[in-house]
C-alpha cells in the first residue's frame, strides 16, 4: 500500500461557499493531494477538510490552503456556535498508511514553522507533537477562545511554539499536531433524546465527574434526537479508535440501552473510516460468533450488518472507507496488469521484472492453489469432518498469497533503486564514497525483497501438510503443483538473495541474512518433500 498521510484541516468559515470553494481549490491543486471530503455547518461557521497525500504532499497542502485563508478569513468578525481559536483553527495530521507517527509528528513541525514563518501567525503543537502535559488536548489550548487569545499570549507558558507571541486579530492562531484517527460515530436507538443522553454519560470516559467516570476510554458522547428520523442518537467521538474502536462502542451502546428496554437500530460513520477499524470489528463477530469468513470485502459486508450501518442509507464502502477512497490498495504497475502482459514484460529486452518478481508471482500461485483446495473441502457434506481443519488453513494461505502479490513490484523498484545508486557521480573521493554508500543500501533493499519472500511463502508448509492429509483427493494434483510452485518460489527467491549479497560490504549483515536464507531454504525443501509424500500415499477420502 502507498505511504499516506491524512489531514484535517478546520477552517472558521462555513457559510461562504466561495470562500470554502477557494480553499478546497487550493488543496485540489497542490500536486499529490487528494480532497476526499468536505464538510461544513452553517450554524457553526465552520467547515472541515479531509484529504490525503504522501508526507511532502499533504504539507504543502495545508499551507496552500492556509495561505488562501489567510486572504479570505477575518476572525475579528467571525460568529459561530463551534469554539475556534483561530482562522485555521485546527491542523491535524494522521498516520493512515505505510507512515508512522513520528513521521506525522514531522509533518506537523514542518508544517507549524512554515506557516509561522510565512504567515507571522502564533502556533501550537498538541496531541502527539506537544511535549507540554498542560497544552496536548486541543480543549486545553482553545480554552477562552479567540476573544481570550490577547490576554492568553501574555502568558509565558502560552508562548506559541512557533511564530510570535502576539495577538493577530485577522487570524488568532492555529494548532496543529499528530494524532490517531479520529471517527465520528453516532448509534441509533428507539428512546427519547434524554435517554440517550443517559448512555453518553455513562459511556463517555469522563463519565458524570471525576468520582464517576464513564466505562470507554478516549470515549467523547452526547444524546440527541433527529427530528427528521423520529430517532435518538448517542453521537460519539472515538479519539483513539485503536484502544476503543467501532465495535466495542456499539456494543457498550447495546449492553447500556438494554438497561433501560430500549432497542439499538443501528449506527452510523459521519465521514470517512480507516480501513483498519472495520476489519476489526469484522474480527471481533467472526470471532464471537464462531464464523469462518476468509475475503476483505466479505468481512466489509459482515461488519456493515452487525453495526446496521445501512439503517440510515446505503453504506458505500469505496466512499466511506478511507484506504478505497483513495485507492491505496490499487495493485501495482505489475500486478495489475494482464497475464499476458506480465509475461511480455519479463520476455522483453529490459532487466526488470526480473527473476525476483517471477518468484513472487510463482510462489503467490502456489500459496493460491493451496487456498483453493482448501476451498474444495470446506462445505461439502462429504468432508465435513475436516471443516474446522479447512478453517484453519485457508486464512493464512489466502493471506499469503495477498501479501506476495506487492512483492511482484517491490522486487523491480528496488533493483531500480540499486541501478539509480551506479549513475551517481563518483570523480573525487567524496562522490564515491556517497556512491558506494547508495549502492550497498540499493542492493541491502534488492535482498530483502526476496528474502521478505522466502519468509513469507514458507509460512505456508504447515496448512500444505494439513490439506495433504485432509484435503478433497480430487484435488491431489492442484495441491502437487501448488507445492512444486511453492518451493520453486523460494527457491528462485534465494538465489536472488545470493546474488544481491555477493557485492554488499557489511559483512554482517551478508552473514545473517545468508544463514536465515540457508536454514529457510532447507526447512522449504524438507516439507515440500513431506507434502508430497503424504499426498502419493493418499489414496480415498
Amino acid at each position: 500500500m502507498a505511504r499516506a498521510v491524512l489531514c484535517v484541516p478546520n477552517f472558521s468559515e462555513g457559510r461562504n461557499k466561495d470562500v470554502m470553494d477557494s480553499i478546497s481549490k487550493a488543496i485540489s491543486e497542490t500536486p499529490g493531494c487528494s480532497l476526499l471530503d468536505i464538510s461544513a455547518g452553517e450554524s457553526t461557521n465552520r467547515s472541515v477538510y479531509t484529504f490525503a497525500g504522501t508526507p511532502e504532499a499533504v504539507v504543502l497542502g495545508a499551507l496552500n490552503s492556509a495561505k488562501v485563508a489567510h486572504q479570505l478569513i477575518d476572525m475579528s468578525k467571525h460568529e459561530g456556535e463551534h469554539p475556534a481559536i483561530g482562522a485555521m483553527d485546527v491542523c491535524p495530521f494522521v498516520p493512515i498508511s505505510g507512515v508512522t507517527m513520528e513521521e506525522c509528528v514531522q509533518c506537523s513541525q514542518e508544517f507549524g514553522q512554515q506557516l509561522a514563518k510565512e504567515l507571522g501567525v502564533p502556533v501550537y503543537l498538541y496531541e502527539h507533537s506537544s511535549d507540554k502535559t498542560y497544552r496536548k488536548t486541543l480543549p486545553d489550548i482553545r480554552e477562552g477562545e479567540y476573544k481570550g487569545l490577547s490576554k492568553k499570549l501574555e502568558k509565558p507558558e502560552w508562548e506559541p511554539d512557533f511564530g510570535p507571541a502576539k495577538f493577530v486579530s485577522s487570524w488568532g492562531a492555529t494548532v496543529t499536531g499528530a494524532r490517531d484517527p479520529l471517527v465520528a460515530y453516532n448509534v441509533n436507538l428507539l428512546g427519547t433524546k434524554q435517554q440517550a443522553n443517559r448512555i453518553a454519560l455513562d459511556i463517555r470516559e469522563i463519565g458524570r465527574g471525576p468520582k464517576q467516570p464513564g466505562t470507554l476510554k478516549h470515549c467523547r458522547a452526547i444524546g440527541w434526537y433527529l427530528e427528521e428520523r423520529d430517532i435518538a442518537q448517542v453521537s460519539i467521538n472515538l479519539t483513539c479508535p485503536s484502544v476503543t474502536p467501532l465495535h466495542v462502542a456499539y456494543e457498550e451502546c447495546v449492553k447500556q440501552a438494554k438497561v433501560l428496554n430500549l432497542p439499538v437500530i443501528g449506527s452510523e460513520i459521519v465521514g470517512l473510516v480507516p480501513l483498519q477499524l472495520m476489519l476489526a470489528a469484522a474480527d471481533y463477530y467472526i470471532q464471537r460468533d464462531n464464523l469462518f469468513i476468509a475475503h476483505e470485502h466479505q468481512k466489509i459486508m459482515l461488519a456493515v450488518d452487525r453495526l446496521g450501518l445501512n439503517q440510515l442509507g446505503e453504506f458505500d464502502a469505496n466512499n466511506k472507507i478511507i484506504e478505497y477512497k483513495m485507492q491505496l490498495k490499487k495493485d501495482g504497475k505489475l500486478v495489475g496488469s494482464t497475464v499476458r502482459q506480465f509475461v511480455e514484460r519479463v520476455a522483453a529486452r529490459s532487466t526488470t521484472p526480473g527473476g525476483g518478481s517471477v518468484s513472487a508471482c510463482i510462489a503467490a500461485m502456489g500459496a493460491a492453489l493451496g487456498a483453493m483446495v482448501g476451498w474444495m473441502t470446506y462445505g461439502y457434506k462429504k468432508f465435513e469432518s475436516v471443516d474446522m481443519v479447512m478453517r484453519k488453513a485457508i486464512p493464512p494461505l489466502n493471506d499469503v498469497t495477498q501479501k506476495l502479490l506487492p512483492l511482484i513490484d517491490m522486487d523491480s523498484e528496488a533493483y531500480t533503486s540499486y541501478v539509480e545508486a551506479t549513475k551517481l557521480p563518483h570523480r573525487t573521493e567524496e562522490e564515491k564514497a556517497k556512491r558506494n554508500a547508495a549502492m550497498d543500501v540499493g542492493l541491502k533493499k534488492a535482498a530483502d525483497v526476496p528474502m521478505s519472500i522466502i519468509r513469507i511463502a514458507n509460512q505456508c508448509w504447515p496448512h500444505l501438510v494439513s490439506l495433504a492429509e485432509h484435503g478433497n483427493i480430487a484435488c491431489k494434483s492442484d495441491l502437487q503443483v501448488g507445492c512444486k510452485a511453492l518451493l520453486t518460489g523460494i527457491q528462485g527467491a534465494f538465489l536472488n538473495v545470493q546474488i544481491n549479497l555477493k557485492d554488499i560490504k557489511d559483512q554482517d549483515y551478508c552473514s545473517k541474512i545468508m544463514t536465515e536464507a540457508n536454514e529457510a531454504m532447507q526447512t522449504a525443501e524438507k516439507l515440500c518433500t513431506e507434502v508430497l509424500a503424504r499426498l502419493d500415499e493418499c489414496s480415498t477420502k
